[in-house]
């Protein structure tokens, strides 16, 4: 059974800023978090003048230092560390095979070093088939103690989460609902839509016709929630459906949020991981954390 919360560390703020967040995640949860620390020595070579071991002791005090700090936060939270060897990105997906959710840190575009970072993170999201959240460090201290992340708390920082009506989205939709039940906030959703190309070559087109599409598109929004407004009647939902990017629109309903969460498909591609342009644009343009969640 998939019951805990698995977190990327290696010392840098960005993974502590991801283990914090990942804590509360489990308290929320009530389930025990492990700790990761990841590291292939043969590709990532110690520095010169620093020996294998000292390597190995800075890695475990990495660990031990996380794992010390989250205990005085959260004094009834179950805490185990992992240091498995390997390919980070191989080894961290790994670890996400037999948890609920995996928490990564991210400095987003642009970010060079840290192991939890570019491509490692993007690999390992791209890896597994367990939702993965990615949280960027926001610089500043964070005193959150587990009192603050009981369930309910939170409920000013709601929920955002990017839907397509031409794609499956029962379990985008599931882990979004779900997160906003356990927070107890609410859960904004996000559709656009384009015109037809064809529509362009039209010399008088009527703009009663984009309204009816409008519409059409947004009751079939409507009709796509209905099983789930049905099944979490206490989440209180709103939508947004938009003409436009969808990129645009979710990185615009991203601020203030406390979690946006979006898809990406579940297929391998010879050329190498595959997220989307959606979800990649998302991942390195909004400020919350991103959960991306795989679907067929």
């Amino acid at each position: 059974m998939k019951n805990h919360v698995t977190v990327g560390v290696d010392g840098s703020d960005e993974s502590l800023a991801a283990a914090r967040w990942a804590a509360r995640e489990a308290v929320v949860r009530q389930v025990p978090l492990r700790l990761v620390h990841a590291v292939d020595w043969l590709l990532d070579p110690v520095l010169p003048g620093v020996g294998r071991q000292d390597a190995d002791s800075w890695t475990d005090r990495a660990v031990a230092e996380a794992a010390e700090e989250l205990r005085r936060r959260h004094p009834r939270l179950e805490i185990t560390t992992r240091c498995p060897t390997g390919r980070p990105a191989a080894a961290l997906a790994a670890e996400a095979v037999d948890c609920a959710l995996l928490v990564l840190g991210s400095r987003g575009l642009g970010g060079l070093t840290g192991f939890l970072l570019g491509s490692v993170a993007l690999s390992a999201v791209a890896a597994t088939d367990t939702p993965v959240v990615l949280v960027r460090s926001t610089g500043e201290p964070d005193t959150a103690s587990e009192s603050e992340a009981e369930p309910g708390a939170g409920a000013g920082a709601g929920i955002v989460v990017g839907i397509d009506i031409q794609e499956a989205c029962d379990r985008v939709l599931t882990f979004a609902f779900e997160e906003a039940e356990r927070r107890g906030c609410t859960l904004q959703v996000v559709h656009t839509w384009k015109m037809p190309p064809a529509y362009s070559y039209v010399p008088l087109f009527d703009s009663d016709n984009e309204r009816d599409i409008q519409r059409s598109v947004a009751r079939t929004v409507e009709d796509m929630l209905l099983p789930w407004r049905r099944r979490f009647p206490d989440v209180d939902v709103s939508t947004g459906v938009y003409e436009g990017s969808a990129s645009e629109r979710l990185v615009h309903a991203s601020r203030g949020a406390g979690l946006v969460v979006v898809g990406r498909h579940l297929r391998h591609s010879p050329l190498g991981p595959h997220l989307g342009p959606v979800t990649h644009a998302v991942l390195h343009h909004t400020a919350a954390p991103v959960a991306v969640v795989a679907h067929p």
